[in-house]
């Protein structure tokens, strides 16, 4: 028995070992993937977050305001933007599970007025086209200064390419998508996301709309001449942009994302279109597969900051990257450090 007891005793040492290596790993190559990011002057401040086989580990860098030395953590707030999409996407496939929409329908049947523009030669536009930007829609909406003056916008829009054919990124797909989720379930758009996505995941720093003490700990970003930038402001549902979050947050929705029991992330992650010898959109996601690896991954730019929030699932791993910059080739430079992220990760 006292043997049993030393094999079980230096069995669990040798696992934790294993761990602490792992862990020391995972430190060192977000150490210095942000290092020689900051070194291009333009970036001023990283926030890296990755999870790996259930253990998460979230490091920051840089300052939040030039001259200040004031390095975000954990509980800063950065904007989003696109990467809602994949909120969206969520609350559609949860939908679609709920048999409130179907991925065929004709999105005119949820709308108001008859759209007759809203066709390519008798072929109408379904709710798969919206979510995977092959609508034909315009990138973004016409008219945006409020929810009317979108509906009046569409009256302006004339697809010229058959729906479902051509991959044509748009910022109007899914705020049309919100507004008919928010019609379906007869709840605002924001409320949706919160009881579906946020509660349940735990996920209390992701929000809309921020009181007073949040926007203390909202990210001010810049371009690449070091000029202040705005925050982004929300004047329709959200479908496209508006949601907040911290780092330690985007963790939890990288559990979310991770976990294959959960009917919702299974349905959000189906390849409805493909694009090319291995890309794909899902509900919102683009999806790579080759090498046997998979990818899940979405872009996120607004006017001052920039991120990419990439899931692995066949290695467990989700990345999340933020910085408080945004210029023409932010996004192509993050993706190059997440995937060197993930290959010092991964390789041994």
């Amino acid at each position: 028995m006292k043997y049993i007891t030393l094999i079980l005793f230096f069995a669990l040492l040798g696992c934790k070992s294993v761990q602490q290596i792992d862990k020391q790993r995972v430190e060192n190559a977000i150490t210095k993937n942000a290092l020689q990011l900051l070194e291009d002057k333009r970036f001023h401040s990283v926030s890296i977050a990755v999870l790996k086989d259930g253990r998460s580990t979230i490091k920051h860098f840089g300052e939040l305001t030039i001259g200040k030395g004031n390095k975000p953590n954990d509980s800063t707030l950065y904007e989003l933007a696109s990467v809602t999409k994949t909120f969206t996407g969520y609350v559609a496939a949860k939908a679609v599970l709920d048999k409130k929409i179907n991925l065929d329908d004709d999105i005119r049947i949820y709308l108001s007025e008859s759209y007759p523009n809203l066709e390519f030669k008798g072929e109408p536009i379904k709710i798969k086209h919206l979510i995977t930007h092959t609508s034909g829609f315009p990138n973004f909406p016409i008219k945006s200064e409020n929810k009317e003056a979108f509906f009046e916008g569409l009256k302006l829009i004339k697809i010229e390419t058959k729906p479902g054919e051509v991959y044509s990124y748009s910022n109007t797909a899914p705020e049309l998508t919100a507004y008919i989720l928010e019609k379906v379930y007869q709840k605002p758009f924001e409320e949706l996301v919160v009881e579906f996505v946020l509660k349940p995941n735990k996920m209390y720093q992701t929000k809309f709309t921020l009181n007073e003490n949040d926007r203390l700990r909202l990210v001010k970003g810049y371009n690449d001449k070091n000029e202040l930038m705005p925050n982004f402001n929300r004047t329709l549902w959200g479908g496209i942009s508006g949601l907040h979050s911290t780092a330690p947050d985007l963790v939890k929705y990288m559990k979310l994302q991770l976990d294959t029991s959960n009917l919702i992330v299974n349905e959000s992650h189906k390849k409805l279109y493909k694009e090319g010898s291995d890309f794909w959109e899902g509900y919102h996601w683009y999806i790579i597969e080759n090498n046997n690896r998979s990818i899940y991954r979405h872009h996120g730019g607004i006017y001052g900051m920039q991120n990419w929030f990439v899931i692995y699932p066949k290695q467990n791993i989700g990345i999340s990257i933020f910085t408080n910059t945004s210029f023409n080739e932010t996004g192509e430079i993050l993706e190059t450090v997440v995937d060197n992220l993930y290959n010092n990760i991964t390789t041994n």
